[in-house]
């Protein structure tokens, strides 16, 4: 059956899948490790949310929102009450400003984001219980690692090849889902919540780098949200939009060069694989860090005469900026984050504020670097050859990176984060406070109290 035909009569296999799937929420139990899984990404977004409270990008947001003067009561997660739809918009773009959230390690984009931001913003408007909120977001985690997944020649990292961001395109379904989720919506209306949030579906990976990657995140919240709304008042859309053959992703993927996963819902949970990030640049160069990291004792101040890393071919088009200008530019930059890792930076959220950028030892090592792209070597390893004034060598290699499901990043690590984010924003009294309300997230109240907390 052709697709137009297919899409005429609303038919969809995998848009029916989907629904399903997504209408169940309610009858679906949580297992103890998925609801772990849960709370430490609640954890870590609202963590790096808070801690990029002074962002450009947040403060600019958060600015257009409370111009808007909407009434609503979700939560701006440093003050004030909107509309959910811009609640979740300004907080999805504070989570991802730093480029320190969650990722999924298959491919499928930053969950965390768009989905808790979607969440908590609903949640607390229709004041639902805490353990709704949670299955929620566990389902719009699973319908966007499911869409996005498939590894190097899955969805995630094809978009990306051709130019395509994985959380603006597969962030908006989960946000989609976790709406019709909270609004216990039925079989109809969640397909054409589904294809609303595809046919708005975008994010380009040239803008990375800018703020306009950030707003990615709380965009396909807002329009997550915005979709499961206007298919609750009868809004009809194409059915066929997930389908594997066809579609959006025929659109975006005209090559037709992608491995479209199962949605094998039933195999596995995909959040107990969550991937967590030690450092505040983009996933592509963390395996470079660490190993760069693990040198920079053995040179010191010495003069690195030429570096030359073995990286999955990733790094090159999420992190390929090879000059970079400003702070922003260096996250996405493999060169700049191996320099940093050299000269002995820490690679957290304060060492991209520009002191980096301006050390004269970071600078000189940065147009020395050469990348060189493995077809097949995993986004999680890389290889570091380091050549020092007077011909010494120097080699490490990082075989599986820090937050990498396989290295994974226990709570104290994430505790030790969320406290270095949140400190400096909400004080040494209410940070420990947050942090034990979100670590126990689920029990009655628990939301308002954290709100509360933020809120002042």
């Amino acid at each position: 059956m052709d697709q137009v035909s297919a899409a005429g009569r609303g038919e969809s296999a995998r848009g029916l899948q989907l629904a399903t799937y997504i209408v169940s929420t309610s009858k679906r139990h949580l297992p103890p490790e998925v609801v772990d899984a849960a709370r430490r990404a609640l954890v870590d977004v609202v963590g790096v949310a808070v801690g990029a409270a002074r962002e450009p990008v947040s403060i600019a947001v958060r600015r257009m929102a409370e111009g808007w003067q909407a009434s609503g009561g979700a939560h701006i997660l440093t003050g004030g009450t909107t509309t959910p739809a811009l609640a979740a918009l300004v907080n999805g773009t504070m989570a991802h400003a730093m480029d320190f959230d969650d990722t999924h390690p298959m491919g499928g984009g930053h969950p965390s984001a768009p989905c808790w931001s979607t969440a908590l913003a609903l949640g607390e408007h229709h004041r639902l219980d805490e353990s709704e909120i949670m299955a929620a977001f566990v389902t719009g985690y699973e319908v966007m690692a499911k869409l996005g997944g498939g590894g190097a020649a899955g969805v995630g990292r094809s978009l990306q090849r051709h130019g395509f961001h994985p959380t603006a395109v597969n962030g908006r379904a989960a946000a989609a889902a976790v709406a019709c989720a909270l609004m216990k919506m039925g079989i109809d209306e969640t397909q054409n919540a589904l294809g609303i949030a595809a046919t708005t579906a975008g994010g380009l990976i040239g803008s990375f780098g800018t703020d306009s990657k950030p707003f990615h995140a709380g965009k396909a919240a807002m329009d997550g949200i915005q979709a499961a709304d206007l298919a609750m008042h009868g809004f009809e859309a194409a059915k066929h939009l997930h389908e594997a053959d066809g579609g959006m992703l025929g659109a975006m993927i005209q090559d037709g060069n992608v491995q479209v996963p199962p949605l094998d819902f039933e195999e596995r949970w995909e959040i107990l694989g969550n991937g967590f990030k030690p450092f505040a640049s983009c996933r592509a160069t963390h395996a470079s860090i660490q190993a760069a990291q693990s040198l920079a004792g053995r040179i010191g101040g010495r003069r690195i005469e030429k570096v030359r890393a073995r990286v999955d071919p990733t790094a090159l088009v999420a992190a390929g900026i090879l000059e970079p200008r400003t702070p922003l530019e260096g996250k996405f930059s493999t060169p700049f984050c191996i320099a940093i890792g050299l000269r002995g930076y820490a690679g957290v959220a304060t060492d991209f504020n520009g002191t980096a950028m301006r050390d004269e030892a970071v600078r000189k090592v940065v147009p020395v670097v050469e990348l060189e792209a493995v077809r097949g070597q995993p986004l999680h390893e890389a290889h570091l050859d380091v050549y020092l004034e007077g011909g010494e060598h120097l080699y490490a290699h990082t075989p599986v990176m820090l937050g990498h499901p396989d290295n994974p990043m226990g709570w104290d690590a994430l505790e030790t984060k969320f406290r270095g984010l949140v400190e400096p924003i909400a004080g040494g009294e209410k940070t420990p406070v947050l942090y034990g309300v979100l670590r126990n997230f689920g029990s009655r109240g628990s939301l308002s109290k954290a709100m509360e907390i933020l809120g002042r």
